[in-house]
């Protein structure tokens, strides 16, 4: 699966910003999808995770009610809905796949993730 990801840009605290991922359509449905993050010098971390269907997702307690992850599977492509933003959710993001036989599951490590996106940064400013 190859991703691609798109939307960052500079918001001033307390904006909107959509990301956006679009996956080759060969097996993207037979992924669930994550979005992660990497601010400078610290490590890669977990922002949120949409199961194959839809059905579940899981947020990372820091963007909780402000981040919403969708997908749409007839257009092999998954969202991060992001508001309320903070200064210290400046980073690159990251879309991620990983193949799963289930339907419902979400994951959270990215080391269960195989395919990788090549990141688009967003800045928050202060």
């Amino acid at each position: 699966v190859q991703l691609q990801a798109s939307g960052g840009g500079l918001v001033q605290a307390g904006g909107s910003l959509r990301l956006s991922c679009a996956g080759s359509r060969r097996a993207f449905n037979m992924n669930l999808m994550g979005w992660f993050r990497q601010a400078p010098g610290k490590e890669r971390e977990f922002v949120g995770a949409i199961s194959r269907n839809g059905y579940n997702t899981q947020y990372a307690d820091s963007v909780k009610g402000r981040f919403t992850i969708s997908r749409d599977n007839a257009r092999s492509t998954v969202a991060l809905q992001m508001t309320s933003l903070k200064s210290e959710d400046t980073a690159v993001y990251f879309c991620a796949a990983a193949y799963t036989r289930r339907m419902e599951t979400v994951q959270v490590t990215p080391n269960d993730y195989q395919y990788w996106g090549q990141g688009t940064l967003v800045t928050v400013s202060s």
